[in-house]
C-alpha cells in the first residue's frame, strides 16, 4: 500500500518556456511541458508600451526598448534557473514595423541567444486561433486578438482556420493616431473593419475575445453585474450585454477610467478603446455571444507543437489523469470510477448528454486528489481549487458541477455551500453533483481508494432497491458504515439501498478518456 500513498509524476517532461513580445507588453509564461493541458509554472509580465508611438513617428520609443531589454534579461536568467528545456520567443506588431524593429530585435536575440520569430499578422492570428482552440476545443466562431498594435481576425470550425487577417487598430496605435480622441478612432475602427467583408456573415456565431484588454473588459463587467465568481476564462455576454457595456465603457471620460480599481492602473488607459473596438466589430459581426479566452499566443504556440493525437485528447480529461496520478492515492482506482459510475448510471436509467457524462467522468479522476487535506477542511479545500483551477475546456456550470460533486463527496449531501456556486448552476446540475457526491463517497469508503477492489463489484436496481453486489471474497467490507452511506445515496432518487453478497458480475471495461 506504501507505494500508493506516495506522490507521484506523471512523467519527467522538462518546462518549456514562451517569450512574447508584445506591442504593449513584454510576458514570460514558463509551462510543465508540452502537453494537451499544460500548467503554468512561472508566469511574468512587464507593461513597457513598445508600440505606443509606432503609428505617428514609426519608431517605438527609446525608453519603453530599453525597458524591455531590461525586461528581456531578467527573463533569460529565469528560464536558466527554472531548467528550461526550450524558449521559443516571438514579437508581435511594434517590433514587424518600427522603423527601428530589426535593431531592437537583433539586441534582443543576443540576451536571450535563442532565435526571435517577428510574427506576420497572419502568423499572429493562427498562434491566438490556436490558443482558443486549445482552451476550447469545439470552438465555433471567429476569434479577435486585440494587443497593443493590432487586431488580429480568424475564423474557427472543427479545429480549421481560414480568413486571418491583421488590422492596425491596437490600443495604443489607436490613441496616438487618433491623439486621443475617441471619436476621431470610431472613424478609423470603421474604416479598418470595412476592409474585412468575412465578419458580417458571421452573425449568430460565438465571438472568441483574446488579449489583455479584452480580459480586462470582462472582468468590469463581471464587477458592475455582480457575477459571484473570478474566473476570466471562459466568461460569456451575450450580444446584447456585450454592446451595451462596450457602449458604456467607451463613452467614460479619462477621469472617470482613473476610478476604476479592477483593472491595473496601465491597463485602464487602453480599456476604452478596446471598448470602442468591440463595440464596432460587435454592430457588424453580431455574434450570438462574447465568450473570454484567457489562452491566446502563447497557449496556441505550445499547442502547435503537439502531434495530431494528443491534440484530439480532451484537455480537461487530460488534466484530471494527471492531477489523479500526481495526487490521488491511486491513479488507476479513479478510472475504475469512472466505469463504475457508468454502471451507476446505466442501472438507474439516468440520460446524459456527451458533456454531462465527460464532467462527470473528470469528477471521478479528480475525487481523490485532496486526501492529504485535513478532513475538517477537505471539502471546502476542494471546492475552492475545483472551481478556480487552471483548467481548460471547462465552461463556469462545468467548473460548479466538479466543485459540487467534490464538496459532497467528502462533507455528504450538506447544503452548507458558497451561495457563489450554486448561484451559476440550475437545480438539475446541483442535483447531479449531488447524487454524484453520494455516490463516490460510497464508493471510496468501500475501497479505501484502492485499485482493484470495485471491479469486483456491481450495483443494480430491483423491486425500488439499489442494490450494491459485493462478491463473497468482499463480503468483510460491508458493515454499518456502507449500508448508511448507501441508503443515503438511494434515497436522493426515491429508493431503498441494500448491500448483498453475490456472485461477481464484472463492470464493462470503458475508458474515461472515451468520454461521449
Amino acid at each position: 500500500m506504501a507505494a500508493y500513498l506516495q506522490q507521484r509524476r506523471t512523467s519527467d517532461t522538462p518546462p518549456v518556456a514562451v517569450i512574447d513580445i508584445g506591442s504593449n507588453s513584454v510576458r514570460l509564461v514558463v509551462f510543465n511541458g508540452a502537453k494537451r493541458a499544460p500548467t503554468p509554472l512561472f508566469n511574468e509580465k512587464i507593461l513597457c508600451g513598445l508600440g505606443r508611438a509606432v503609428g505617428s513617428t514609426g519608431r517605438m520609443p527609446d525608453q519603453a526598448v530599453e525597458r524591455a531589454l531590461q525586461t528581456l534579461k531578467r527573463y533569460a536568467a529565469l528560464t536558466k534557473m527554472l531548467k528550461v528545456s526550450r524558449v521559443k520567443a516571438v514579437a508581435t506588431a511594434a517590433a514587424r514595423e518600427a522603423e527601428n524593429g530589426p535593431e531592437f530585435i537583433q539586441r534582443a536575440t543576443e540576451i536571450l541567444n535563442t532565435p526571435i520569430a517577428v510574427l506576420s499578422g497572419r502568423e499572429e492570428a493562427e498562434y491566438a486561433a490556436n490558443g482558443v482552440i486549445a482552451g476550447f476545443p469545439d470552438a465555433d466562431g471567429f476569434a479577435g486578438d486585440l494587443g497593443g498594435g493590432s487586431l488580429e481576425l480568424i475564423s474557427i470550425k472543427k479545429r480549421r482556420l481560414s480568413n486571418g487577417i491583421t488590422l492596425p487598430l491596437g490600443g495604443l496605435r489607436l490613441i496616438d493616431i487618433s491623439g486621443g480622441n475617441l471619436e476621431r478612432a470610431a472613424e478609423i475602427v470603421d474604416a479598418e473593419l470595412a476592409k474585412v467583408p468575412w465578419l458580417a456573415k458571421r452573425k449568430g456565431k460565438p465571438f472568441y475575445a483574446v488579449g489583455g484588454t479584452w480580459r480586462a473588459f470582462g472582468r468590469l463587467h463581471m464587477a458592475q453585474t455582480g457575477y459571484p465568481f473570478s474566473v476570466i476564462h471562459g466568461y460569456r455576454l451575450s450580444y446584447e450585454e456585450a454592446l451595451k457595456f462596450a457602449h458604456l465603457l467607451d463613452h467614460l471620460s479619462p477621469a472617470s477610467m482613473a476610478g476604476i480599481e479592477q483593472i491595473s492602473k496601465a491597463r485602464r488607459e487602453v480599456v476604452n478603446y478596446g471598448a470602442l473596438v468591440l463595440e464596432r466589430l460587435l454592430k457588424i459581426a453580431k455574434p450570438s455571444e462574447v465568450i473570454i479566452s484567457a489562452t491566446g499566443v502563447r497557449e496556441g504556440y505550445l499547442y502547435s507543437l503537439l502531434d495530431e493525437d494528443e491534440k484530439r485528447r480532451d484537455p480537461l480529461i487530460a488534466a484530471c489523469e494527471e492531477l489523479a496520478d500526481l495526487y490521488a492515492r491511486s491513479g488507476q482506482h479513479a478510472r475504475e470510477l469512472t466505469r463504475w459510475t457508468d454502471q451507476f448510471i446505466t442501472a438507474l436509467g439516468l440520460k446524459e448528454s456527451r458533456e454531462q457524462k465527460r464532467l462527470r467522468h473528470a469528477a471521478c479522476l479528480i475525487s481523490d486528489i485532496h486526501w492529504r487535506a485535513h478532513p475538517d477542511y477537505r471539502g471546502e479545500q476542494a471546492m475552492n481549487l475545483l472551481a478556480h483551477g487552471s483548467f481548460l475546456g471547462i465552461d463556469h456550470p462545468g467548473r460548479a458541477f466538479l466543485a459540487l460533486s467534490s464538496y459532497y463527496r467528502h462533507e455528504g449531501i450538506s447544503d452548507k455551500l458558497s451561495p457563489w456556486l450554486t448561484a451559476i448552476v440550475n437545480d438539475q446540475t446541483r442535483h447531479a453533483a449531488k447524487l454524484l457526491g453520494a455516490a463516490l463517497r460510497t464508493v471510496h469508503l468501500l475501497s479505501a481508494a484502492m485499485p482493484g477492489v470495485i471491479p469486483s463489484t456491481s450495483i443494480e436496481v430491483r423491486d425500488n432497491t439499489l442494490c450494491l453486489l459485493l462478491p463473497p471474497k468482499l463480503k468483510s467490507l460491508n458493515g454499518e458504515r456502507l449500508q448508511r452511506r448507501l441508503s443515503k445515496l438511494a434515497k436522493l432518487v426515491g429508493l431503498t439501498g441494500k448491500v448483498e453478497i453475490t456472485p461477481h458480475k464484472p463492470i464493462n471495461k470503458t475508458s474515461a478518456a472515451a468520454a461521449e
